[in-house]
């Protein structure tokens, strides 16, 4: 599994990204599926806006917005992160920044792995997991 990431309009680093690519590839794993190339993107909601707007015609902001190019059980595409949604969700939930980067990122993943948050148990459904790889992060990565 190649796993990148990378920065779109903003300065932020990422850190322990090892910890983070084997996370991200064993839950990827659980689902019963294969990695391939995956991107994720942290960007501006400016950014993230255009391509709301531009790709999904969606005149709001979001936090992630995950482009699917899996084929079969390969799980590959680009989850674009806007940061600041996530601080403001943080903040509003009152978790930490990184915390709430981790799980928009397995929310991307999950998008790659089939999973839909159309409906509210679809969307229940997507939260149990999320919930359920946070808890299955390294300690280390958790402690960052």
């Amino acid at each position: 599994m190649n796993i990148h990431f990378f920065n779109e309009e903003i300065a932020y680093i990422l850190r322990q990204k090892t910890l983070l690519r084997k996370w991200i590839s064993d839950s990827i794993t659980a689902e019963k599926r294969v990695g391939g190339d995956l991107n994720i993107i942290l960007c501006s909601d400016k950014h993230l806006h255009q391509m709301n707007v531009q790709y999904l015609k969606h005149d709001t902001l979001t936090d992630v917005i995950t482009f699917d190019y899996s084929e079969a059980k390969q799980v590959s595409g680009d989850i674009f992160i806007s940061l600041e949604r996530v601080r403001e969700n943080a903040k509003n939930y009152n978790k930490k920044t990184l915390d709430e980067i981790h799980r928009v990122i397995i929310h991307g993943v999950l998008h790659l792995c089939n999973y839909s948050d159309k409906s509210k148990s679809e969307k229940e459904k997507m939260t149990l997991l999320e919930n359920t790889y946070l808890a299955q992060r390294p300690l280390k990565l958790k402690a960052a």
